[in-house]
């Protein structure tokens, strides 16, 4: 039986090595041969009961098979042409089309499709209880804060503001500071700074979204923690296939959340989490 903390399948050092190996066909079927069956947008606005404060926000999912993969973007970014693009599209094109979001999906989908969230591949599922969206929230951000493995009073960058999470955190005796690219506030009014490499030089750990691989900004972060020996969790509904390929090198730990997300249905669900081999602290 395959550990928990294992990773059967091939990790890499950087992002574009890994987009090489998969436009060569290296990992399995050849992504010229794959095409996208269905491309779809998800659009929410939420204000939890009892929170001053909501938010929005909008993903794109691409259908290959039985997988979909994800990438979240900035609400109302997205072109409206963008899913007439990806329909009936190979993922080899789709890998080099103009738009970042785009490119991410399809590689989502395409690892997905290859190495689905299921033990033999390293992942060790979680699940979340039925509940209002409140509940479900504070359920996956109590699995995700949990992967981190250190002492009280250090601190944390939270790179993609959730209210949850920072409570999550405070839970645990753990400092943070905030960071997403809209800037504002926290639901508690703590500033959140924009900057996240800036903001990753007074932390002990990175706690990161996906979403940063379609911004960009995963790459220096990732690089960031690999230099300075800090751990970096990635909580993913963007390339929750992807960055697990990244653990051990850079990436200490990731939670996956494939589509369809905690917040689209008030019923049992589940996320997967995933450890690099070796790592100090196996599921518990």
């Amino acid at each position: 039986m395959t550990p928990v903390d294992a990773v059967p399948h091939e990790t890499y050092e950087t992002y574009d090595g890994l987009v090489d190996r998969v436009r060569a066909g290296a990992l399995g079927t050849d992504p010229r041969t794959l095409r996208i069956a269905v491309a779809f947008t998800t659009r929410q606005a939420v204000r939890h009961d009892g929170r001053g404060t909501g938010y929005r926000n909008e993903v794109l999912s691409l259908r290959l098979a039985e997988a979909v993969g994800s990438c979240a973007v900035e609400p109302g970014a997205l072109p409206d042409g963008a899913l007439d693009d990806c329909v009936g599209a190979d993922v080899a094109r789709l890998l080099d089309h103009p738009l970042p979001p785009v490119r991410v999906a399809a590689l989502d989908a395409y690892l997905t499709h290859l190495t689905p969230h299921t033990p033999a591949n390293g992942a060790h599922p979680v699940p979340l209880p039925a509940g209002s969206s409140l509940e479900k929230s504070r359920a996956r951000a109590g699995a995700v804060a949990g992967l981190l493995d250190l002492p009280a009073g250090t601190t944390v960058l939270v790179v993609g503001v959730v209210n949850s999470l920072l409570e999550a955190l405070r839970s645990r005796g753990l400092g943070y500071v905030p960071c997403d690219l809209k800037g504002g506030t926290t639901e508690w009014g703590e500033p959140v700074v924009t900057d996240a490499l800036a903001g990753s030089a007074r932390c002990d750990a990175l706690l990161v979204s996906g979403m940063t691989l379609g911004n960009g900004t995963f790459e220096p972060l990732r690089e960031h923690a690999l230099r300075h020996g800090k751990q970096l969790v990635m909580f993913a509904q963007t390339g929750s296939a992807v960055l697990p390929r990244f653990l051990g090198h850079g990436v200490s730990a990731v939670c996956a959340e494939p589509y369809p997300f905690f917040w689209l249905d008030g019923g049992p669900g589940v996320i997967h989490r995933y450890r690099s081999a070796g790592r100090p602290g196996g599921e518990r």
